[in-house]
């Protein structure tokens, strides 16, 4: 009986310890749900505030409810938390997710100061040095007797024989200069008076000699054996080509006539045509480096020697000449060429690449980024331009970063437009869009914002305008922006993207909303066999029946 006790006793012993151990843990987990569910409830965020609802083509038009526009589209829908309040320091700046900007392709670099550097390009042709051309023109009436020199372009040495002549008055004059020379031998025992007369008739005939054209050579010959010579031979007055002939054997020539025309092409011009905003930076004495298509792989060194007074009207142009050595004779004349002007600086300035900025027409704004996703536009003025850089006086700072990559594609992702109407009315960052007529507005009227940028599609070629740059497309759904398939007009960001496009080529193509309802292809991929490029889908429907189409943008 007490053994049959003692094993009730345990066992009560036991089941109440069990029971308080399944108690206490019970206990623990609902502590531990308790504190989960208080954790997850402060890590939840709170609510999100409806503002309105904007059009889904980035019209200015707003719904306090949810609407959809005469396509069918759905308006979308727009919190709180998607706007900066006005006056705050965040109302002038653009803020982007980090996954956007690096689907972008945002880069920056720093302002920093440099040496502005600056290179002037400007095409040329090449000219012969034209205080090296030589006409080769007697001074007195004759007869080509003999050609030395019978073709153009035969190089020809500074005294070479290019000719000979045959004149009546020139042998005339070498008869009177022998028979002076004669009458002074014969008059040795003469008078001092008919000495002095004799022999001032030698030197004026000498001197008619000298004056046609003689050469030294040949007039000491004369003056040596004091015999006429029937013809004599014109030598070249200097070492060239000969450009010019004109003579021909047996012709008659009179006084002042060009046979020949012989030029020196070891040295010559290159007259380049600078245009007129650039020369301003061309001073005397400045480097010059000439290349020709016929020599791509050759510099030639030059330096301006003088920059003409005249300007052409027709391309408002100034030729420039730069004069320069021709080894080999390598360079020949009327040979086309490019020049480029080194401007070397004197001293730093402060400097931002020349894609960073965003030049309107009116005035100059960059992109500065303040921390990652978050980008001030600034008024910039500049000063020189150099190779790929600008030259910033006022805006930025140095070591400021500033956005040389995708400035585009972040305007349109902004559209710039409220950022930017700090600074007054802005040629293509304007004042916001007015409101069109009949269109229903939310009482508190809200600026629009930005529709998302980088969109993509695949469609049909329906129509190309070359001229306007634009490309209607029958284009399937786009989910980034919840279209439909319809038919609308893209304008081109260049007319390059129109190249070798054909009506009814099946496309895949990138677009951007750059201004409320104005959208621009910035990519299209195509391929010749009619399959979307790089893509091999197939080819998209048409426009359900219904939905209409869209080309007014």
């Amino acid at each position: 009986m007490k053994a049959a006790n003692l094993v009730i006793a345990i066992a009560v012993l036991g089941g109440v310890a069990i029971g308080g151990y399944w108690l206490g843990a019970r206990n623990q987990v609902s502590t531990k749900n308790q504190v989960t569910a208080t954790a997850q409830v402060a890590n939840t965020p709170p609510p999100r505030k409806l503002m309105y609802y904007r059009n889904p083509m980035g019209l200015a038009d707003t719904s306090p409810t949810p609407k959809k526009d005469p396509m069918g589209m759905d308006y979308t829908a727009v919190y709180d938390d998607e706007q900066a309040p006005a006056g705050s320091a965040a109302a002038n700046q653009i803020q982007i997710s980090t996954e956007k900007v690096q689907r972008l392709g945002v880069r920056t670099e720093p302002a920093a100061m440099r040496l502005l550097g600056k290179t002037v390009r400007a095409a040329g042709k090449v000219e012969p040095d034209e205080r090296r051309i030589y006409a080769i023109a007697p001074k007195f009436e004759g007869y080509v007797e003999r050609l030395h020199v019978n073709v153009t372009g035969q190089p020809v040495g500074k005294g070479q024989p290019l000719f000979e002549a045959y004149s009546p008055e020139l042998l005339s004059a070498q008869r009177e200069y022998g028979i002076a020379v004669q009458g002074m031998q014969a008059m040795k025992d003469a008078g001092p008076d008919a000495q002095a007369g004799m022999k001032q008739l030698a030197e004026s005939s000498l001197a008619r000699l000298r004056n046609w054209g003689l050469s030294p050579d040949q007039v000491t010959a004369l003056m040596r054996t004091g015999q006429s010579q029937r013809t004599i031979s014109y030598p070249s007055p200097v070492s060239g080509v000969v450009t010019e002939k004109k003579a021909l054997q047996g012709m008659r020539f009179m006084p002042g006539d060009m046979l020949y025309q012989v030029t020196d092409l070891s040295s010559i011009w290159v007259i380049a045509d600078v245009f007129e905003q650039d020369i301003g930076s061309i001073k005397l004495g400045a480097k010059a480096a000439v290349t020709t298509t016929a020599y791509p792989n050759k510099v030639f060194e030059g330096r301006v020697t003088y920059i003409y007074p005249t300007l052409k009207t027709e391309t408002r142009t100034a030729a420039v000449r730069v004069e320069l050595a021709n080894p080999g004779l390598l360079l020949k004349p009327a040979m086309f060429a490019q020049v480029e002007f080194s401007m070397d600086a004197k001293m730093p300035v402060l400097t931002v690449p020349d894609t960073a900025v965003i030049d309107s027409g009116t005035r100059r704004i960059v992109l500065v980024q303040l921390a990652e996703g978050r980008f001030e536009p600034r008024e910039v003025e500049v000063g020189g331009r150099g190779l790929n850089f600008f030259e910033v006086t006022k805006g930025v700072r140095e070591g400021e970063q500033v956005v040389v990559a995708a400035n585009f594609l972040i305007d349109a992702e902004s559209n710039l437009k409220a950022v930017v109407g700090g600074f007054g009315a802005h040629a293509g960052h304007g004042s916001a869009v007015k409101k069109e007529a009949g269109a229903a507005a939310a009482p508190s009227a809200p600026p629009v914002p930005p529709v998302a940028a980088g969109h993509s599609a695949q469609g049909i070629v329906e129509g190309i305008d070359r001229k306007a740059v634009t490309v209607t497309l029958n284009h399937g759904p786009v989910a980034t922006l919840k279209w439909p398939a319809m038919t609308m007009e893209f304008k081109a960001a260049n007319s390059g993207l129109l190249d070798g496009l054909k009506t009814g080529q099946q496309v895949s193509f990138e677009f951007v909303e750059r201004q409320p309802g104005e959208f621009v292809v910035t990519s299209i991929g195509r391929s010749p066999d009619g399959s979307v490029a790089g893509t091999g889908a197939e080819k998209p429907a048409p426009p359900a029946a219904g939905t209409g189409s869209h080309t007014g943008h």
